[in-house]
């Protein structure tokens, strides 16, 4: 699954999506004066993609391709070993599937305190100068929903929303 991204520029939220459409939007914004910052959606944090579009692959050298994969061990009990010889394509192949739907279920719904610290780093960003900054991040740890979004209320709209967006999993929401 492809991350999500946010783009502000100023107060201003110019667009949420994936790569593609985050620069399909930042293109049709021409070439404005204006600074952008994107902020991954799953983490809060600021990130920077190239805009110049998708890099041109060099040409492929003979052999197989490097896939990255390092040899690492795991400890299984008999029984787990057991069961992992039962399942189609070998323990890899069922550990790998096992891993991919862990990974998915976690991206569907953030945990509480993955919400909390996305919407922290959000925050911090761009609305650490603002009225009542202070008092919505103890509000967001202390899972006070109705603190946090009175203090947040008369953040620029942009601001508030994407803010409470990425907190709602830390209230339940």
């Amino acid at each position: 699954m492809e991350r999500t991204l946010t783009a502000f520029a100023g107060e201003l939220w110019i667009a949420t999506g994936d790569e593609g459409e985050i620069r399909a939007a930042l293109s049709a914004m021409g070439d404005a004066e204006q600074a952008v910052l994107l902020f991954d959606d799953a983490t809060g944090r600021q990130v920077d993609i190239d805009l110049r579009g998708p890099a041109v692959n060099a040409p492929r050298g003979r052999g197989r391709p490097k896939l990255g994969v390092q040899s690492r061990e795991i400890t299984l009990l008999p029984r787990h070993w057991d069961w992992l010889a039962t399942q189609p394509g070998g323990a890899s192949a069922t550990v790998r599937r096992l891993v991919e739907a862990a990974r998915k279920a976690d991206t569907e719904q953030p945990s509480p305190r993955a919400a909390m610290d996305a919407a922290y780093h959000f925050m911090t960003a761009m609305a650490g100068d603002r009225p009542g900054y202070e008092a919505a991040i103890r509000a967001l740890y202390a899972k006070d929903e109705q603190l946090f979004n009175s203090l947040s209320q008369d953040w620029p709209s942009g601001i508030r929303d994407h803010a409470r967006a990425l907190a709602a999993p830390a209230f339940g929401g």
